[in-house]
């Protein structure tokens, strides 16, 4: 793994990379992360989300697409922990998440669009590895994601990065 990620410089070395809207607050513990990407499509549920942490993440970033809801979290501070054990680089939520102080001190790379103190709910409701698109990008299983403080872009496969 590189020593840095630092997306300014990826946008110059690739400037075909797809950049996120600038919607996302940087909450996790590392400042910086990056993998490839495995994806779930739910809303107000996050029954796809515990299961996918639940299960090796070998590196991995896990893209949620919530739907961009502000009503309830995502992620909170087990599922996070979890996903951490479990060797996840990071996950992104185009909704919300919990618990911020203990995601800060874990070792997860934690984005999302805003926080909020309620739980969803678990109906076992939502899909995984599919395609999702939010914040202007279209993201699909298997391409690689960058994210750092100063935003996330994603590129149809890795890339070779100076560190």
């Amino acid at each position: 793994m590189p020593s840095m990620i630092v997306t300014p410089d990826i946008c110059d070395a690739y400037p075909d990379v797809k950049v996120l809207e600038p919607l996302f607050l940087n909450l996790g513990g590392p400042d910086a992360f990056y993998g490839p990407v495995r994806t779930v499509k739910c809303f107000e549920d996050n029954s796809r989300v515990k299961e996918a942490v639940g299960e090796p993440g070998d590196g991995a970033v896990l893209v949620v697409d919530g739907g961009g809801s502000l009503r309830c979290a995502l992620l909170g501070d087990m599922l996070a922990a979890k996903a951490a054990d479990n060797g996840w680089a990071g996950i992104v939520v185009y909704g919300c998440v919990r618990d911020v102080d203990v995601l800060n001190d874990t070792a997860l790379g934690v984005q999302a669009i805003g926080t909020h103190p309620r739980r969803s709910e678990k109906r076992g409701e939502g899909q995984r590895d599919v395609t999702v698109t939010f914040a202007g990008v279209t993201i699909a299983p298997g391409q690689w994601l960058y994210a750092d403080n100063n935003g996330i872009v994603v590129a149809s496969e890795e890339l070779t990065l100076d560190g």
